[in-house]
């Protein structure tokens, strides 16, 4: 009986990784990036494992456990933290770019008395936020491009972009989009997945593998590095001055672990939803574990960037 399981198992992992080496999710344009993320909103999958932030944990201590929704929490009060955000003053004007479903931006306009507005290329991510969005909360959201922000020059007290980066093929653009609508002294909190700094070490061959798989798999145009997208930012038209950065990865690399591990803890998501729901979670795991490898290899870094309008 136990070689039956096992065998079916081995059969079921072959099933898996052929599916997802097949199957190629690759950035097209904007719009490959909208329709992903409005099918990851419309079945709920993700909202039901992680809960409403699709972004990564902040893990102070990675020997003690965390809950992995709370850790998500924790990100946004580390962030705010770290870049100085939690500074300004109640009523500030935030712009939470790339605001998925609306986690990030009901913190800050709860917990830090934020003016938020929360934009996405998803409209279906939009109508979802704002469902979950308490009727009397000072944050709002809209459909909007972030290369092409319907906003006028200085118009926020701070502009927060977390893991929206990867999806944006104009890196430069994006920066100065970003520092155009920040008001002179205002502050600007960006977290995005990074590749490693060719000049440190170059890519081999199966290290240039993993890169294009992760591209691919998630509507990716390009990674940025660290130091290339500080320069982004410190170079900018709209720069005030040089962009400070950090690495993050040693406290956010637990995340990857517990993606998993969270659809393990709650299997009853899988039998409400349907058995699709099975085949999506399933879908997504060699990519998850593809980037728990690379971020602890190094290939991949988790970067931070804070600089002043």
């Amino acid at each position: 009986m136990g070689t039956l399981i096992s065998l079916l198992v081995g059969i079921l992992l072959i099933l898996i990784i052929w599916i997802w080496l097949k199957t190629n999710r690759a950035y097209k344009s904007k719009s490959s990036v909208s329709l992903a993320y409005d099918s990851w909103t419309n079945d709920r999958l993700l909202e039901r494992l992680w809960g409403e932030h699709i972004h990564l944990g902040y893990y102070k201590d990675s020997s003690v456990k965390t809950d992995f929704r709370q850790a998500k929490v924790d990100f946004v009060h580390q962030l705010v933290k770290w870049s100085g955000m939690d500074h300004l003053p109640k009523g500030s004007r935030i712009l939470d770019i790339g605001c998925g479903i609306g986690g990030s931006a009901r913190i800050l306009a709860r917990d830090y008395n934020f003016d938020v507005l929360g934009i996405t290329i998803s409209p279906l991510q939009v109508r979802r936020a704002q469902e979950l969005t308490p009727e009397d909360s000072t944050c709002r959201f809209e459909v909007m491009d972030a290369l092409d922000l319907q906003l006028e020059n200085g118009s926020f007290d701070g502009v927060w972009s977390v893991e929206a980066g990867p999806h944006i093929p104009d890196k430069q653009l994006y920066a100065d989009e970003m520092l155009r609508v920040l008001r002179p002294g205002g502050v600007l909190a960006v977290a995005d997945w990074n590749r490693r700094d060719i000049q440190k070490k170059k890519y081999d061959f199966l290290e240039e593998l993993v890169l294009r798989q992760l591209l691919n798999q998630w509507a990716h145009p390009e990674f940025s590095t660290i130091n290339a997208f500080q320069k982004n930012l410190s170079n900018s038209a709209y720069s005030a001055g040089t962009a400070d950065t950090d690495d993050w990865t040693r406290f956010t690399i637990p995340s990857w672990n517990d993606s998993i591990i969270e659809g393990i803890k709650r299997p009853k998501v899988f039998f409400d939803l349907g058995p699709k729901s099975f085949y999506k979670g399933f879908r997504e795991i060699p990519t998850i574990l593809l980037m728990r490898w690379a971020f602890s290899v190094g290939l991949m870094e988790f970067g931070v960037f804070r600089t002043r309008g």
